[in-house]
């Protein structure tokens, strides 16, 4: 059905009509504001007819429609809708692993910073007056898993 096949401007008018009959009974019973409220509901029919917003929008309902009927029939479709999904969870993948990553080179920077830092600046007032200064820590390999494990254990007193 092509949007030219029914008679739109006495349809649309029809519909204001009972609208504003609603809107009136809507008036007396709960007051001005429900009455304001459903007389501007009441003159959207009319106003999209008038403006020719109502082919838009049958327009779009119908290629909507067109588009819903299209992918459940359609096997192609189908295949395509898993492809989207498979794309979208491998987005989340990635996103997750690369959080991942730059978190453990976040956490692997201040540590090495830290070592070449200055002894003055390592440490503390009780430390700076003696003139002595606090044993560095020794580094381990970049490649052992558990480093990161034993530094914040060490840094916390478990051994």
């Amino acid at each position: 059905m092509t949007f030219n096949d029914i008679a739109w401007l006495p349809l649309c008018a029809g519909l204001t009509a009972v609208g504003i009959g609603l809107s009136y009974l809507a008036f007396r019973r709960r007051g001005a504001t429900a009455g304001l409220r459903a007389t501007a509901w009441s003159l959207l029919p009319l106003a999209a007819y008038l403006t020719g917003a109502l082919q838009t929008l049958w327009n779009i309902g119908a290629a909507a429609v067109g588009f819903v009927t299209g992918l459940v029939l359609s096997p192609a479709v189908w295949a395509g809708v898993v492809l989207a999904g498979l794309s979208a969870l491998l987005f989340v993948v990635s996103g997750t692993l690369r959080g991942r990553t730059l978190s453990r080179a976040r956490t692997a920077r201040p540590e090495a910073g830290g070592a070449t830092a200055s002894p003055e600046r390592s440490a503390t007032p009780k430390t700076a007056q003696t003139g002595k200064t606090a044993p560095r820590q020794v580094e381990q390999p970049a490649g052992d898993d558990f480093s990161d494990i034993e530094d914040i254990l060490k840094r916390r007193g478990i051994s």
